[in-house]
């Protein structure tokens, strides 16, 4: 039996039928040191790699039964009959001399374009001609099959821990659930009785879980009221980032240092998520002030969504997120306060259940038909409940490979909703942060002055805990003068400089 999509996964497909310029694709840019031999593997020798590796992900196999939701059941996902790997991985070559720039050009035109509905909802590229001989792997999946945090298993699947691994069997699942047999005796009903008998028996389920738990049940109740609130009658703010769009995108990135992120985080108060979101709102500050723009006293307001999958489904498909909305200070000058602000925010929007309400939301959606659920998916995203998508992935901690090559970095991408011109996606792996800045490629031709003022962001909260820094004590004067020990002619040497 084919398995339908859930409300929550059928969202981000009617996000992009309600609108042309919005892409529902998650996904990166991963970047490879030169492999041992210093060749860059060959097409036939990835596709052949990925397809060995793909009988443990079968959705990725798998299209869906309809291209468009609505109507009164939800579409499937089905075995693929003309499933052929070499028509989802592709060969592509930057310009010299292959650095950021053009890499972030040549993302920015990848992930432009849709992805093709009548097959398996992912594609990647094996990208050649990058300076010092690297070489890069992108790839875009189709946020109905999967979220943030279950594509990191998925890459990890990918990957190698080590640069020479052992061979390993990827055995195929078994085809059967228990108990298939007996289901595949029982007449199955039209898929659009079904859908509606589920959505029944989802209702009812919920009523009597409300009265079988009422202190749950309120708790839900006022954390939905709260938000609704909160982010419906005191809507977010009017801003250049919300006008109509187009399908072209943008891209930049701006790096950091994990442990120095985690440092300022540790001197100045807030975990690593709040010295990033600080930093970001330094560089929508820029953007506003560079536009002329009137900043927002109130902030502006991000949708930052939270993980909510257990570690029991590290391979599971589908999504498994709620969302936080966090005000982001643009008006506040001072980097120190900004940090303390939204600090204080998001503590305070997780003391408050603010993620159950949203997750209330969603449920509460599941509960109607396909029919009418694309009215709500478009309430779900709409500018007034928000300004722009932040969202933050922590990669793994281990280095990875592939073909030997070590993985360097991963450009993350998030999806834009309708009149949501910026988002921007953060992703950890090993010491490093990358944030990825997509952007609509008309109504953002300045996302430089976002990526710049992001950059200065980080640069401000660093010299705040340089400064905070305890001085060396003076050292006491001898009467004997001795060289400096680390010059040959006395001459003391010059301290290193930051990377």
């Amino acid at each position: 039996m084919a398995d339908p999509l859930t409300a929550l996964d059928a969202t981000f497909l009617e996000l992009e039928q309600m609108d042309e310029g919005a892409t529902m694709h998650i996904g990166g840019v991963m970047v490879f040191d030169p492999p041992p031999d210093g060749t860059v593997p060959t097409l036939e020798a990835m596709c052949a790699n990925i397809a060995s590796r793909l009988t443990l992900l079968p959705r990725y196999s798998q299209r869906l039964s309809s291209e468009r939701t609505g109507g009164l059941a939800w579409p499937r996902w089905q075995t693929d009959p003309q499933f052929d790997i070499r028509n989802h991985v592709h060969r592509a070559a930057l310009p010299a001399p292959g650095g950021d720039a053009e890499l972030c050009e040549w993302a920015g035109d990848f992930f432009s374009h849709r992805l093709d509905r009548t097959r398996p909802l992912w594609e990647m590229a094996l990208v050649e001609g990058l300076e010092h001989g690297r070489w890069a792997l992108a790839s875009k999946t189709h946020h109905c099959l999967v979220d943030g945090v279950g594509s990191v298993g998925v890459a990890q699947l990918l990957l190698d821990a080590e640069p020479s691994p052992s061979p390993r069997a990827f055995a195929k699942p078994a085809a059967e659930e228990p108990g298939s047999l007996w289901r595949a005796l029982i007449p199955r009903p039209p898929d659009a009785i079904a859908d509606l008998a589920r959505t029944g028996a989802r209702a009812a389920s919920a009523g009597a879980h409300a009265a079988l738990h009422p202190r749950e049940t309120l708790e839900k109740s006022r954390s939905l009221a709260e938000l609704i609130v909160r982010d419906e009658v005191i809507a977010a703010p009017h801003a250049s980032l919300n006008v109509p769009i187009g399908a072209t995108r943008r891209f930049e990135i701006v790096r950091a240092s994990l442990p120095e992120v985690k440092a300022i985080g540790h001197e100045l108060g807030g975990s690593v998520n709040d010295v990033v979101l600080a930093a970001c709102t330094a560089g929508l500050r820029s953007l506003l002030i560079s536009r002329g723009e009137q900043l927002p006293a109130e902030g502006l307001r991000a949708m930052v969504p939270m993980n909510v999958r257990a570690g029991s489904e590290q391979l599971a498909l589908g999504n498994r997120v709620s969302s936080l909305f966090v005000e982001l200070p643009v008006a506040e000058p001072d980097a120190s306060a900004r940090l303390r602000k939204i600090a204080e925010h998001t503590s305070r929007l997780k003391s408050s259940n603010a993620g159950l309400g949203t997750s209330t939301m969603i449920d509460v959606a599941a509960l109607a038909p396909p029919l009418l659920h694309t009215l709500i998916a478009r309430s779900l995203y709409a500018t007034r409940l928000f300004n722009l998508t932040i969202t933050n992935v922590p990669g793994p901690r281990i280095p990875l490979y592939a073909f030997g090559a070590a993985l360097r970095e991963i450009h993350p991408i998030v999806p834009l909703a309708a009149e949501h011109a910026v988002g921007i996606a953060i992703f950890s792996f090993n010491e490093g942060i990358v944030l990825g800045l997509g952007a609509d490629c008309d109504s953002t031709p300045d996302l430089h002055v976002l990526a710049e003022g992001v950059e200065q962001g980080f640069v401000e909260l660093e010299t705040l805990i340089r400064a905070k820094a305890p001085k060396p004590p003076a050292k006491r004067r001898s009467s004997k003068r001795k060289p400096s020990p680390s010059s040959s002619d006395g001459t003391p040497t010059a301290g290193a400089r930051r990377a």
